[in-house]
């Protein structure tokens, strides 16, 4: 089964084009307000939001770390097909999958990363296992959605 991938490159020219237009404001309105313009962008200017930068990233992936540990029928699969890795190594390379914008990349981004293990062994795979890929690709979408389960955006 082959998935078309719809063109979007007009969305995404217009999603460039309206992040550009923001970044002028901002630079705009530093260039008009100086220092003052942190209080345009950030609710909490004065906050320790300076002190706790970086501490959700540290929590997600410390949850995935423990999904990983845990008996969840994807986590074993998961740590199955990458057992020559780390669970910190691995609960990284899913959080840079996340980074893709849209769901059918960040589930190819997964089963990329789950096929690695199949093809570290060797330097040629018969690609012609469809089984194989097809259970890659399942697993990669349900590790996606106990990602998703984990980051909250159910």
């Amino acid at each position: 089964m082959v998935r078309e991938i719809k063109n979007d490159r007009p969305s995404r020219f217009e999603k460039f084009l309206r992040h550009l237009g923001e970044a002028r404001k901002l630079q705009d309105d530093i260039l008009k307000y100086g220092l003052a313009a942190a209080d345009l962008y950030c609710e909490d200017v004065d906050g320790d939001w300076l002190e706790t930068w970086g501490d959700e990233e540290n929590t997600f992936l410390e949850s995935v770390v423990s999904f990983l540990e845990s008996d969840d029928l994807v986590a074993v699969r998961v740590r199955k097909q990458l057992k020559d890795k780390s669970l910190p190594e691995i609960a990284s390379e899913l959080e840079k999958c996340l980074s893709f914008g849209e769901e059918e990349e960040q589930i190819f981004a997964l089963k990329n990363i789950l096929a690695e293990s199949v093809t570290s062994g060797s330097s040629y795979r018969d690609i012609s296992d469809e089984d194989d890929e097809i259970d890659l690709l399942d697993l990669a979408e349900e590790l996606l959605e106990k990602l998703a389960e984990i980051l909250g955006d159910d």
